[in-house]
């Protein structure tokens, strides 16, 4: 079923500052409030923060750093949103970027995919089973989770490129994409999915995409919008490979020339609330199950209230 959705489109310096968004989900056509992972107050907390003062919305991660929490850790965080929330949760990974994997363990995993599978399989060995054994190359455990009826927790796991893909297909609950255009996931992620999916027997995982995007406005530059969403990722290689892929050219010197790519090349939407609404609906038509609205670069160039109304007026023209 295709649904709408909400990122938080920044990183909270405090937690209250994410209320007025998950408030907007009570009153929305909106599904579920996602957040990517924030170094400064961190994403689960920041959520359980929310539903503390009322506003008990389901949430999703999109995605925690693999480094930044042992795969038990991770179970337990997302089985207490799921109950704090008191709503289905999806607990979204990904392994990030390797000079933040070097920086964080003085290397990076020698195999990216090897590391992911083991971290997935453990995490969703605490969530669906008495216990875990396990010996990886990564990560070994032999324990369980105490019993704690909640709603359930997806696993989801961060898909840029066919190899993760097609291991999301063996594995997760969900494949969470982002800056990904609508064509690629189609073409190259669908695919890829479905495939990993045949492996194992097992039907593919939903498709969630989180996709940064603005209404067109006289005063906007849609360059200077998809830059101060998207600056970080168009500096790292593994943002930059899959963008190679579905067919967008960038260059860590140029953020410019990359971000109107970005706009150019539909990873990036830019247009009136009728043009945002039929490109989205171009995304569910193109296999993605539920869509990410990501305000990040209004948020940063016109703040909250901007965001917000903005939010409002996209979110109910394009809701199924």
């Amino acid at each position: 079923m295709a649904v709408i959705s909400v990122l938080v489109p920044f990183v909270p310096h405090r937690p209250e500052h994410i209320v007025p968004f998950a408030a907007y989900l009570q009153w929305s056509p909106a599904h579920r409030l996602w957040q990517g992972q924030s170094t400064l107050v961190e994403s689960s907390q920041a959520f359980a923060f929310a539903a503390g003062a009322g506003f008990r919305v389901p949430v999703g991660t999109g995605v925690t750093l693999m480094p930044l929490r042992h795969p038990y850790e991770a179970a337990v965080q997302a089985r207490s949103l799921a109950a704090t929330t008191g709503h289905p949760m999806v607990a979204g990974f990904g392994p990030a970027a390797a000079i933040f994997q070097q920086g964080l363990m003085g290397a990076p995993y020698t195999s990216q995919l090897t590391a992911v599978a083991e971290y997935v399989s453990a995490v969703r060995g605490l969530l669906e089973t008495d216990g875990v054994e396990q010996d990886g190359d990564y990560f070994r455990m032999r324990t369980g989770l105490h019993p704690l009826p909640t709603p359930p927790v997806e696993v989801g796991l961060g898909v840029l490129r066919p190899r993760m893909a097609r291991l999301a297909g063996e594995l997760a609950d969900v494949a969470i994409t982002w800056l990904t255009p609508a064509d690629y996931v189609r073409d190259v992620v669908a695919p890829a999915l479905r495939e990993g999916a045949e492996r194992k027997d097992r039907e593919a995982p939903r498709v969630v995409s989180i996709v940064p995007m603005a209404l067109s406005r006289p005063d906007r530059d849609p360059v200077q919008l998809a830059t101060a969403s998207n600056t970080g990722h168009l500096r790292m290689p593994h943002y930059r490979d899959m963008l190679h892929k579905a067919g967008i050219e960038t260059d860590p010197a140029d953020l410019a020339a990359g971000a109107k790519g970005l706009v150019d090349g539909g990873a990036f939407l830019y247009g009136t609330v009728e043009e945002l609404a039929e490109r989205i609906r171009y995304f569910w038509a193109s296999g993605v199950d539920e869509v990410v609205v990501n305000l990040t670069g209004v948020y940063a160039t016109y703040g909250p209230q901007a965001t917000l109304n903005e939010l409002d007026e996209i979110v109910r023209k394009a809701a199924p």
